[in-house]
């Protein structure tokens, strides 16, 4: 970016214009990089205040950055700035042994459950300021997020043409994610969607919480059973659409929600899985494929240990 002045500026205040490496991304990602130490608490915050600024209009966090535009950012007071914490070691050797994957414009990685996708909201090292850590003369940019506790498959780009580009195709639904999962009772159905509108909402403590609504945004899964277990079934999740908690949501919408899920699970149920050795949420990315440029990628995790042994467990039972 370059910094240009205007003579309407307060003192203080940062006017950029916006280069090609920014094409396309969002002005909330864009600030995390731009604003080093600043909480993401506080940058939300100056987006909400309408204190960051593109071309003159007031920003919102998905809004998009193009080559050209005037970005204003308002003075950040030295007090305000987090002092950085080292990431631990222990974190980046857990994370860059998780690498299934790279190329030049794609790095992906088996998150282990536990890790965010992203530091903030408590989090101070998700996946990618760990990996960042590990490779502090790369550029490395999340793709895509899982929720803390989800496992499996994520993606990173290195290149600005990998980050457009993905994100592109799957904005276009050209990307096929399939997850597995262990949903509680017994469907009616082998094989069913669920195509329910999402509505998101931030309750007063700062909690994302998400539910079925008529003004909600258009979302699809589809749901496949894959093994019966007592009280279980174990279903593959594909992605109709990517919104925020949606087959957890969407799994309760339809009476049979994710074992070992606190937010949107059956508490009764989830102390019986506890009991057989859950102590998460029963869901795993376990693969995701895409065509960009003309070459095909695909990337595949198995079930990790802790999940596979719950199986075992409740085979067990079955006997």
């Amino acid at each position: 970016m370059q910094t240009v002045t205007s003579p309407t500026s307060s003192p203080g205040v940062r006017q950029l214009v916006v280069g090609p490496e920014r094409e396309g991304q969002r002005i909330d990602n864009a600030l995390v990089t731009l604003l080093k130490g600043v909480p993401k608490s506080m940058i939300y915050r100056l987006l909400r205040t309408g204190q960051v600024r593109v071309n003159g209009k007031r920003a919102k966090p998905d809004t998009r950055l193009t080559e050209g535009d005037t970005l204003r950012i308002p003075p950040i007071r030295q007090e305000e700035r987090e002092r950085p914490v080292a990431a631990p070691d222990t974190m980046i050797a857990q994370v860059s042994e998780a690498i299934i994957f790279e190329d030049k414009h794609f790095l992906a990685i088996d998150k282990p459950s536990g890790i965010a996708s992203h530091g903030g909201s408590g989090v101070s090292h998700g996946a990618i300021e760990l990996l960042r850590a590990a490779r502090p003369n790369e550029s490395l940019e999340l793709v895509h997020r899982l929720d803390r506790d989800t496992s499996g498959v994520l993606v990173f780009a290195k290149t600005r043409s990998g980050l457009l580009g993905l994100q592109s195709a799957i904005r276009a639904g050209e990307v096929n994610k399939h997850y597995l999962c262990l949903m509680v009772g017994h469907p009616s159905r082998a094989k069913f969607d669920v195509n329910a509108p999402l509505l998101k909402s931030v309750m007063q403590g700062g909690e994302r919480m998400v539910r079925v609504a008529d003004g909600g945004k258009p979302s699809l899964t589809f749901f496949k059973e894959m093994e019966q277990y007592p009280g279980s079934r174990l279903m593959q999740a594909t992605l109709g659409t990517g919104r925020t908690h949606q087959i957890r949501v969407h799994a309760a919408h339809v009476g049979h929600p994710l074992a070992g899920d606190p937010k949107y699970g059956d508490k009764e149920a989830n102390k019986r899985f506890r009991e057989q050795g859950l102590n998460r949420l029963f869901l795993h990315a376990a693969s995701m494929d895409f065509s960009l440029d003309g070459r095909a990628y695909a990337f595949s995790t198995p079930l990790p240990d802790d999940l596979r042994e719950v199986l075992d467990r409740l085979s067990r039972k079955r006997r």
